[in-house]
């Protein structure tokens, strides 16, 4: 039987950024919103990426900290099944009614199924119709990319590492991002033999070049083996198939590499890059193809009724990115409806990013490659971690760099990466020196606690 629904938001895609936005269009007032979601409310984040990986990385790091302290007895054991229970707990073990209850008590309709446009501010899920009065917001997030070398062979994907149920022997993980070098952690850890396939001549490399220098160094130190500049020309696998989140998915795996050598493994992780998830979205119905979602939440090329969050536009694939995106989108929509003012955002608006590796590195606005390839007259100012007492009493053995990006002409920072432990925190201040296009003059009265990490900033203005 035909249902038909009509609110004045439908926000299709319930991650983060979606539920932002829901949120964001109807609070304070008796407008209604409704959340069109196919699998699990709360989305990639809450339960196959950000949210989990870092449940299992955090104790991680903790017991790399009690390897390079004086004054403890011993390193803890990795615990393998408490590892793994935490990571479940995290999850709420894959259960959404906690999501579904806080989106019920902020006001918020859940459908399930998968949505798809029809016409101007219409969205069907199954036989239901549902009718926006004032908007439709996309947040079907983000896929991964398969190659075709690697598209028969069932391969793992980000889910299944941060899902792993049971720990192949002899892992092989095929790309040199974020994932990547997050997951070669945990799964090192985790008793695997992890062997990382990178294409280029470094790992994470559109930060800057030490980072990436850095967080090799100690992945190689961890037992990983790392190739560079190396691709799979040929790969095979017996009895191939998606067995369910974290599994073995088949046969040993047979890759013949660009250098012409052949490696076996128990299972193989693919980590070369995600899409925007438009598969089944009907933006024919609209008039739009996938490339028009592509940039600005409100672009030009989108009717006034429709806006994007997230991954879809593939501005940043970060969930807090996704969550601003959200924030102001929600804000511009409940202010076309006569509540509050629409939001105006400053000039640039820079992406602040973490990588949980060991060390960490935290890097936002322009890298110094960036920045170049921009036009714009910048300078750099470096240091090493181990310049600061505050950092070197984290690490006995520390290691870590940072660097400032300066634009010469206002003399205000335009990018900033931090490598070192615990340093995820210290790049919200360089987020709000450049979203307030704070002079340096002015950074150097901003006065660092001794003994902390944060005395970094001194010698770096200094410098």
């Amino acid at each position: 039987m035909s249902e038909s629904d009509e609110y004045d938001v439908i926000v299709v895609g319930g991650g983060p950024a979606g539920e932002n936005a829901a949120q964001y269009a109807v609070q304070g007032s008796d407008r209604t919103a409704a959340i069109v979601e196919s699998e699990l409310l709360g989305g990639e984040c809450s339960y196959f990426a950000c949210i989990p990986s870092k449940a299992m990385l955090r104790p991680l790091d903790v017991r790399a900290v009690a390897a390079h302290l004086g004054g403890l007895s011993g390193v803890p054991d990795v615990d393998v099944e408490g590892l793994l229970a935490r990571r479940d707990s995290w999850v709420a073990q894959y259960d959404d009614a906690g999501q579904v209850s806080w989106a019920e008590g902020a006001g918020l309709t859940v459908v399930r199924g998968h949505g798809r446009l029809t016409g101007e501010r219409t969205v069907a899920v199954g036989d239901r119709t549902l009718t926006a009065r004032e908007a439709v917001v996309i947040a079907t997030g983000s896929v991964g990319v398969i190659p075709p070398v690697l598209a028969g062979l069932a391969p793992w994907t980000s889910r299944d590492a941060t899902g792993v149920r049971e720990v192949p022997e002899h892992l092989v993980i095929v790309g040199g991002g974020v994932v990547s070098c997050e997951a070669a952690r945990w799964m090192r850890a985790l008793g695997s033999r992890v062997t990382l396939l990178v294409r280029g001549q470094g790992v994470l490399a559109p930060f800057e070049p030490f980072a990436g220098s850095l967080v090799l160094d100690a992945l190689r130190a961890d037992g990983i083996d790392v190739r560079l500049d190396t691709e799979v020309s040929a790969a095979t696998r017996d009895a191939a198939e998606d067995t369910g989140l974290g599994r073995i998915h088949g046969g040993e795996v047979r890759l013949t590499l660009s250098s012409g050598e052949r490696i076996e493994a128990t299972e193989l992780l693919v980590a070369t890059g995600r899409r925007p998830a438009t598969d089944g979205l009907g933006l024919e119905a609209v008039g739009l193809t996938a490339d028009d979602l592509r940039g600005a939440p409100s672009g030009g090329s989108l009717p006034d009724w429709l806006h994007t969050v997230g991954d879809i536009n593939a501005e940043a694939p970060l969930t807090h990115w996704g969550k601003y995106q959200a924030r102001m989108v929600g804000a511009r929509i409940a202010a076309r409806a006569g509540h509050g003012t629409e939001p105006v955002a400053p000039a640039f608006v820079p992406v602040p990013q973490v990588v949980f590796t060991d060390p960490q590195v935290a890097a936002v606005g322009l890298t110094a490659r960036q920045a170049e390839a921009a036009g714009r007259a910048f300078s750099t100012r470096d240091q090493e971690l181990s310049s600061t007492t505050g950092a070197v009493l984290l690490r006995d053995d520390l290691v870590g760099s940072a660097r400032l990006v300066v634009d010469d002409e206002t003399d205000t920072l335009i990018g900033a990466t931090f490598v070192g432990p615990e340093v995820g925190d210290l790049v919200h201040a360089a987020t709000i020196a450049i979203v307030g296009q704070v002079p340096l003059d002015v950074l150097r009265h901003a006065v660092p606690s001794y003994p902390t990490s944060s005395e970094i900033w001194l010698r770096l203005l200094e410098g």
